[in-house]
């Protein structure tokens, strides 16, 4: 087994990564793709969304003193809720900076000057902070999901692609995931010398060997960022956007591009224009990655990810092995059951058996949870193994398979009962695309003719086209069920009698693409006839 966790480590180590990004009429939609395999979709939002990061100037609409907390206004149309503790402890220095900038002092602008105010008492109350109609900044933190709104903060920062800026500190702190001592003393070093006072930094993992030059660049961009939310504060009255979050697919090459990128797939000139651009400001020399797709055939399903869409998106998702998972969403929670299908192999026992399933299983657990963006509770009903060492290993695939993910996890060991729980951050409304298509038969209303009644419209067609038509020769296309009923019995078949009875040439042909009943007439130079 420690021959498994080698191997999907080794997986993760060496993953070819690519982006394709296609625009299509309803927004932009880039995937995310590792070793040729789906892992991620995203789907740009249309102009009014509430996306992470926005920072609005809002207002303070109501106040409920029992859950200590209070809804913003953001001039949208859903509210932003605020818990006290969602004020951060610069909230005092960020009142203070937000009034500064109302008034066009222009040390808000650099916080050169800026005197911190002392943080906020973790232990209060919302009404003793802030009163109904108060002016206040927030940054979304959650996305509305279902008929909650979104989740603001007053801790306010602007995240670029190698460092995020916190003002209002003097805190430099470094991505964990960054494990060598010397280059986190080199990047503190670094920071340290650059970064303007009052304006903390957190440096994030992909700036790990990167030049000075090069983070530089990043803070410059940050703090004019900062700068222009300032100068925007002059003139604006609440509620209203003051700082945007990049567009989605600038948003995400920040955020996960990376020097083992191989290459990004983009469908129109125009886009292609500003991924290369954004490119070339994010990591300057990289831009040759970026390509334009030209083919003829739409980009996702070139590169297989319609079909993987299809695929991977419903109740019910097959692994190859024959195994599924029955995936259920809730309000609450998502539920995902763990078949073994047709999964047999043979000269293994049924505790082996239940172990590769469930390994199998896993690896497509952490796949899903990332291509939904799966967020909140996570309950996996794995198949249940009676050997401790057993459900070990399985954690321990589990732990591996979602090292890759960015989002905030947490994953319990198997209970007793079998069942894993997952925690994940929930920031955004899980994907959900329907893959379901509307049934020829029924056409979606679950009700379907009785079977001898299409025998009569078949009838009552043909005699229509002879009487009305004079059509003297015809080709008949039915389902091969229909096509053997109206042939049965050969010169006492229905289609015999219809002959001898309306004076006409009747070929019959079967199609197994046809419904059982859809029927269509052709003429004998193969033009369908429209009834």
């Amino acid at each position: 087994m420690a021959a498994v966790c080698r191997q999907v480590e080794n997986e993760i180590v060496s993953m070819d990564k690519e982006l394709v990004i296609s625009s299509q009429e309803d927004g932009v939609q880039i995937a995310l793709l590792e070793d040729k395999r789906l892992v991620e979709l995203h789907k740009e939002q249309p102009g009014g969304h509430y996306a992470v990061g926005d920072i609005y100037f809002g207002k303070v609409k109501k106040i409920m003193q029992g859950l200590n907390a209070a809804f913003i206004d953001l001039g949208g149309d859903k509210e932003g809720f605020m818990h006290y503790l969602d004020l951060g402890p610069d909230y005092n220095s960020v009142d203070k900076y937000l009034k500064l900038a109302m008034n066009g002092d222009k040390g808000a602008m650099t916080l050169a000057n800026f005197k911190i105010e002392p943080v906020l008492e973790k232990v209060g109350n919302f009404g003793n902070v802030l009163k109904t109609g108060q002016p206040i900044l927030v940054q979304v933190t959650k996305e509305p999901i279902s008929t909650k709104g979104p989740k603001v903060t007053g801790d306010i920062s602007i995240a670029g692609h190698y460092l995020v800026l916190t003002p209002f500190s003097n805190k430099i702190s470094i991505s964990q995931k960054i494990k060598g001592s010397e280059e986190r003393n080199r990047l503190r070093r670094l920071m340290q010398s650059i970064r303007p006072q009052n304006f903390g930094v957190i440096v994030r993992t992909v700036a790990e060997g990167k030049s000075v030059a090069e983070l530089d660049a990043d803070l410059r961009q940050l703090t004019e960022s900062w700068r222009q939310m300032t100068e925007k504060l002059k003139h604006v009255s609440a509620p209203e956007k003051v700082h945007a979050e990049l567009d989605t697919t600038t948003a995400l090459l920040r955020d996960v591009l990376t020097d083992d990128f191989n290459n990004i797939y983009v469908d129109t000139p125009a886009l292609f224009g500003e991924v290369k651009q954004a490119i070339k400001v994010m990591s300057p020399g990289k831009e040759d990655i970026v390509k334009q797709y030209k083919l003829d055939t739409p980009i996702f399903e070139q590169f297989g990810i319609s079909r993987d869409i299809r695929r991977m998106f419903g109740r019910i998702v097959t692994i190859r092995s024959g195994v599924y998972l029955y995936i259920e969403h809730t309000e609450a929670m998502h539920v995902i059951d763990v078949n073994s299908g047709n999964h047999i192999k043979a000269g293994t026992g049924q505790e082996d058996t239940a172990l590769q399933v469930n390994i199998e299983s896993a690896q497509e657990i952490a796949r899903q949870l990332r291509l939904r963006d799966m967020g909140g509770i996570v309950i996996v009903d794995f198949i249940d193994m009676d050997k401790a060492e057993n459900r070990k290993k399985l954690f321990d695939v589990m732990t591996e398979a979602m090292r890759p993910d960015k989002a905030r996890h947490t994953i319990l060991p198997l209970s007793k009962f079998g069942l894993m729980q997952i925690t994940r951050q929930r920031v955004r409304p899980a994907m959900e695309i329907d893959v379901q298509e509307k049934c020829p038969m029924c056409d979606g209303t679950g009700h379907i003719k009785q079977s001898l009644v299409v025998v009569d419209e078949i009838e009552a067609s043909l005699r229509h086209l002879v009487n009305s038509q004079n059509e003297k020769h015809l080709r008949l296309m039915t389902h091969p069920y229909v096509h053997a009923y109206l042939n049965q019995g050969w010169l006492r078949s229905l289609r015999h009698q219809w002959m001898r009875r309306y004076h006409v040439r009747l070929d019959m042909q079967a199609s197994e693409s046809y419904s059982l009943l859809e029927f269509k007439f052709f003429h004998t130079n193969g033009d369908e006839i429209q009834m």
